[in-house]
């Protein structure tokens, strides 16, 4: 299973536009190699180098499993938790400080998840806990110039 971007490689720069410096706007995904017996799909996109612990900046589960892209600024169908900034959806990087790395994670699960949408990305991790098939990541990194 893999999960990549047209705009950005894995390892390399987030384009500025997709940060709170630019639109703030999701970048395009696109997916491939999902599992035969996935039920559903689940997407973190996480900063472990943030001040205060990881950060969390995009949190979704129950997207269909026939999902192959995300469109630049949607989110994907399904449900989408609350973010670090407090925000339903996606929230682009904005390091205090520094260059931070940002990791997209995509999930295949053998089930959908009985989650409401104020579940933190915890409870999200605990109920994929052993429903999970397959796993990609890649990974952007950002860094303000400050």
């Amino acid at each position: 299973m893999n999960i990549s971007s047209a705009v950005f490689k894995d390892g390399t720069s987030i384009p500025s536009k997709f940060t709170c410096d630019g639109a703030d706007t999701s970048p395009p995904l696109a997916f491939d190699g999902i599992p035969n017996g996935a039920k559903s799909l689940a997407l973190i996109v996480d900063d472990p180098d943030a001040p205060g612990g990881t950060f969390d900046h995009w949190i979704a589960w129950n997207i269909p499993p026939n999902t192959t892209s995300v469109a630049e600024g949607q989110a994907p169908k399904g449900v989408s938790a609350r973010n670090g900034f407090g925000k339903s959806g996606y929230g682009g990087p904005c390091p205090p400080n520094g260059e931070h790395r940002y990791f997209f994670k995509l999930y295949a699960l053998d089930t959908t998840l009985n989650l409401p949408a104020s579940s933190s990305k915890s409870d999200l991790e605990n109920a994929m806990k052993d429903h999970t098939l397959a796993k990609a990541q890649m990974m952007g990194r950002y860094n303000r110039g400050k």
